[in-house]
């Protein structure tokens, strides 16, 4: 029997009782928990395979952030998804919005983020005349890479009954696992966002009455609008470059409001050549991880949303003679922050 997660593997030639074959069946295990690491695992950072079988996933994972149903899928990329080892099924649009970093290198306990302000202005300078400098100032906040943990008791049985497909399921399982908990932390440091960052439901450009064809999706672009107009207000003189023509934001919206953000992306008034009522770029990443479903946020992504990996999913084993297990524990260690509230937006979908 061939195996789905494992390269190379082929269980009907594996004897748990075989401490060789076991110690081999460890290493599958730290490979296929290596394979989503946002930089490659120094385990296996020299093994083209292994760099190989990471690309392919993440351009798995990038093209199947795209689509969200059955029927959306190119036929192109449906070999992919019929591949467990090529497909993601835990939730990672947070890094669209933080600009994540690999720390794995670091030997800290945190990163700094800067909330600094040049306040630089360039002047015209008569000839003869100095140019005028200005004082760097701002504040320093430390982020702490906390730790986190979980564990799971395989039960010798299964090895010894040969129940090759349950024990896949719950390597898939074990490692979702890990990487949809990573990705909750994030998303709470969005959603803790403070109210003056709201944006109220605005009303529809063209007066739309209740009930007239349109009028949601007429008031959420006019939403969206305000949002990014805010996003760039706010951020002009903050040193971000960002214009109307160059920015592209980020909505990050739940589940539930997928289809109606999507309609206010491309709403338009029927018009001969129309085009759509929204004035700025957008992408929109949907998520079922965010605990509020009644409101979306609109992101000027990375600058100072920032997050850093310090240790990427790293599993330890050990037999339990009293309960007929191989206990496997991971640990993670990763923190984030939100340096600059102003680069995100909460907008509301009712009055």
């Amino acid at each position: 029997m061939k195996s789905k997660i494992f390269k190379n593997w082929d269980w009907s030639k594996f004897n748990a009782n075989n401490p060789e074959h076991r110690k081999k069946l460890t290493m599958q295990l730290k490979y296929f928990l290596a394979i989503p690491d946002r930089e490659p695992n120094p385990m296996f950072a020299k093994s083209q395979e292994f760099i190989e079988d990471r690309e392919k996933h993440q351009e798995g994972v990038k093209k199947i952030q795209e689509f969200t149903a059955a029927s959306d899928f190119p036929t192109s990329i449906l070999p992919v998804i019929e591949k467990y080892q090529q497909i993601t099924y835990y939730d990672n649009g947070y890094e669209q919005i933080f600009d994540a970093r690999d720390m794995s290198g670091l030997r800290r306990n945190g990163f700094d983020l800067m909330d600094i302000e040049s306040n630089v202005e360039f002047l015209k300078t008569p000839l003869g005349k100095k140019a005028k400098l200005y004082q760097a100032s701002g504040e320093k906040e430390h982020v702490y890479f906390d730790r986190y943990s979980g564990g799971l008791n395989w039960d010798r049985t299964l090895f010894d009954d040969e129940e090759y497909v349950t024990i896949e399921d719950l390597a898939i399982h074990y490692r979702n696992a890990a990487y949809q908990a990573r990705a909750a932390v994030f998303y709470a440091l969005i959603e803790a966002l403070p109210a003056a960052q709201n944006i109220a439901w605005q009303a529809s450009p063209d007066t739309l009455a209740a009930g007239t064809r349109g009028m949601l999706a007429s008031r959420d672009a006019a939403t969206l609008n305000l949002a990014a107009q805010t996003i760039i207000l706010n951020c002009l003189n903050k040193g971000y470059g960002i214009t109307p023509q160059n920015t592209t934001f980020v909505v990050l919206t739940p589940l539930q409001l997928r289809g109606r953000i999507k309609r206010a992306l491309s709403f338009t008034y029927d018009q001969v050549g129309p085009t759509t009522e929204v004035d700025y770029k957008f992408v929109q990443v949907t998520t079922p991880s965010l605990a509020t479903t009644t409101v979306y946020y609109v992101a000027l992504p990375k600058f100072k949303c920032k997050a850093g990996y310090r240790m990427d999913l790293t599993t330890f084993t050990d037999f339990d003679i009293l309960s007929y297990t191989d206990a496997q524990v991971g640990w993670m260690r990763y923190g984030g922050a939100i340096g600059d509230t102003q680069q995100l937006q909460r907008c509301a979908i009712a009055a």
